[in-house]
């Protein structure tokens, strides 16, 4: 009988405001990975044209072989999917973390969760999804001499989120593309300002802070016209009782914070009124991270 082994990975969101490329946290939305022993290579769960060598979880796979130096293997990859694709949850993060973890621990290769961020970073590029698809909770993260490093910040048990997600994807290098080249030396102290303070309103649960540290000046302002419905959407959240919104990652999904636990019926009538079909997922933070099942 062949080995196989399951990898359970959260979705994240990035930046959370002036957190720009450094804050990101994972959230009660996964996607699920099984990998077994095979006489062929396959992919199972995924439309044909993201089942070939360059599936992300497969890519993270075999690059976790050549860090271990061990040679390729076949394998059978089945993906069940939960995180929506291309929306500003990590999907693919969680893609890349779960390949190196699955190669890990199917393959016994040792390798620590620290060599799995650097190993998961380098292929997406950034660190600030792939840290707490591994990590979980709320991570903050820098690149030093190319390699990340992270660390856990407490995270209040009273904030929960709700990510607003419609059926329309911002293409991620566009949103790139309509960042400025250089920002105001007023705008670079404004998030960092906030930013300092942000880590502080979430390890208090001081709402009155969280509503005044979580805004933005480095990328939300550029990339809310890139997402149709966003003023509408912020206004309907912050109108019935979110403390903060924010764009997750670099979207389309929107993200609001809340403690009361009847926002989200508070809130669904009139985003479901709005036009494309937006989804209202209410989210408490992922505390674990990736793990194997």
């Amino acid at each position: 009988m062949s080995r196989s082994v399951r990898i359970r990975v959260p979705g994240t969101s990035a930046n959370l405001g002036p957190g720009f490329d450094s804050l990101g946290c994972a959230f009660s939305v996964y996607n699920y990975l099984t990998f077994c022993e095979a006489e062929k290579t396959e992919i199972e769960g995924c439309p044909p044209e993201f089942s070939g060598e360059d599936n992300l979880a497969l890519v993270a796979f075999r690059a976790a072989e050549k860090r271990a130096g061990r040679p390729a293997c076949h394998v059978k990859i089945q993906v069940q999917t939960h995180v929506p694709s291309a929306g500003g949850l990590g999907s693919s993060a969680t893609l890349l973390a779960g390949g190196a973890m699955g190669a890990n621990a199917l393959l016994g290769l040792g390798l620590d969760r620290k060599t799995l961020l650097d190993l998961v970073t380098e292929l997406e590029g950034h660190p600030d999804n792939a840290a707490p698809a591994l990590y979980g909770g709320l991570t903050a993260s820098m690149m030093d001499n190319g390699h990340p490093v992270t660390v856990s910040l407490p995270l209040h048990e009273s904030y929960r989120f709700c990510a607003f997600i419609p059926d329309f994807h911002t293409d991620t290098r566009a949103a790139r593309r309509v960042l400025p080249k250089s920002v105001p030396h007023r705008d670079a102290v404004y998030n960092v300002s906030h930013a300092l303070l942000l880590g502080a309103a979430f390890a208090s649960g001081d709402t009155e802070l969280l509503t005044l540290a979580l805004h933005d000046r480095l990328h939300e302002p550029y990339r809310r016209s890139l997402i149709e419905g966003y003023d509408a959407v912020e206004e309907a959240a912050l109108s019935r009782g979110a403390h903060a919104f924010f764009l997750s990652g670099s979207g389309s999904t929107l993200m609001a914070v809340y403690t009361d636990p009847e926002f989200p019926e508070r809130v669904l009538p009139q985003i479901s009124a709005m036009p494309h079909r937006w989804t209202v997922l209410p989210l408490l933070p992922d505390r674990d991270g990736a793990c194997v099942l």
